[in-house]
């Protein structure tokens, strides 16, 4: 009677560490869960402040670029007025990774 006793408790006991150690495994994997979701959303927002910064660098580069061409254009329509005659040209300018081809006709 007592073995049996004994026994009935010891299943007892097994079937509560049992389930106390799916509960464990289950709060682990939540803490996981949540932890990589955080991990990921922090990825994301230092992804999109890089490609805003990158962006804004990019337009810069280009705008510079753009009133540079036109700079140019200008006083190359006034050089070329000057002259009045047909002048044909290939003209680079280039602003850091950023390369424009301009062709200039004037008749």
């Amino acid at each position: 009677m007592v073995r049996r006793t004994l026994l009935h408790a010891a299943l007892r006991a097994w079937v509560i560490q049992c389930w106390w150690r799916s509960m464990q495994a289950k709060m682990l994997e939540q803490r996981r869960r949540l932890a990589l979701r955080l991990y990921t959303c922090q990825e994301w927002a230092v992804v999109k402040v890089q490609a805003q910064v990158r962006m804004w660098q990019a337009r810069r580069r280009f705008l510079q670029a753009r009133q540079a061409a036109c700079i140019i254009q200008s006083h190359w329509r006034w050089h070329a007025s000057q002259q009045r005659g047909l002048i044909q040209g290939r003209y680079e300018v280039r602003a850091s990774r950023l390369e424009l081809d301009i062709e200039i006709l004037m008749t």
